[in-house]
């Protein structure tokens, strides 16, 4: 949610589209800094109490060209409040009051508890995942290769596609494309790390493992 690009607002009468106008305060809770004369502001001001029912669905987006990019989708339900408007700029704040939070990452969906929700932490690499997984690609295509030596080789075979699909505090997370098919597999950290700083020296982990792994007998992956 922290660093999700996608975001679609709906309300009874609307919906809206607010990418990059979301953000989470320190308690977890979501807020949204919408223009003044949007559509949204304008319902919020007018309705009873200055209250709207809302319904916010974020979309995870893969960062890199791998076969179907959506990783997940996040629905929220809650209550719209507005909460100020800052006195130098035309926004309006609010504040969304979760009343139901579904988390769907594969083909079933979860409801989330909303104390989970509250009391989660943002993930230390969310805002830089997009850059370290396309210069990964760009600039280090020969350690993407070499990372695919932790993978078993029975899942490897018929696999001319190896892409990076999503790295977190736990670990990094390959795609191995097939002719018709795809399969993720993840590639643990040896501990989950705190801050972004610590990415560097839990990858060359994985590197170092990699490199005491047998070559394995196939045909060179493309990236």
């Amino acid at each position: 949610m922290a660093a999700a690009e996608s975001l679609l607002l709906v309300t009874d009468g609307r919906s809206y589209e607010l990418a990059g106008l979301h953000a989470l305060d320190g308690r977890g809770r979501l807020r949204l800094r919408v223009p003044d004369d949007c559509g949204l502001a304008t319902e919020v001001a007018l309705a009873p109490r200055g209250i709207v029912a809302a319904l916010l669905k974020f979309t995870d987006i893969a960062p890199t060209a791998v076969r179907d990019r959506v990783r997940a989708r996040v629905t929220l339900s809650g209550w719209l409040t507005p909460v100020g408007r800052p006195a130098d700029a035309p926004v309006v704040d609010m504040r969304l009051d979760f009343a139901h939070a579904e988390l769907a990452a594969g083909p079933e969906a979860i409801t989330v508890g909303l104390d989970e929700l509250t009391l989660a932490s943002s993930d230390p690499l969310a805002v830089h995942e997009a850059d370290m997984l396309t210069h990964l690609i760009d600039v280090h295509s020969d350690e993407l290769a070499l990372l695919a030596r932790l993978v078993d080789a029975r899942l490897l075979r018929g696999a001319p596609r190896v892409l990076p699909l999503a790295v977190d505090r736990y670990g990094i997370t390959l795609r191995l494309e097939h002719t018709h098919t795809h399969h993720d597999v993840r590639l643990p950290f040896p501990t989950p790390l705190h801050h972004a700083a610590e990415a560097g020296d839990r990858v060359q982990t994985l590197l170092a493992a990699a490199r005491a792994c047998p070559r394995l007998d196939q045909s060179p992956l493309q990236p």
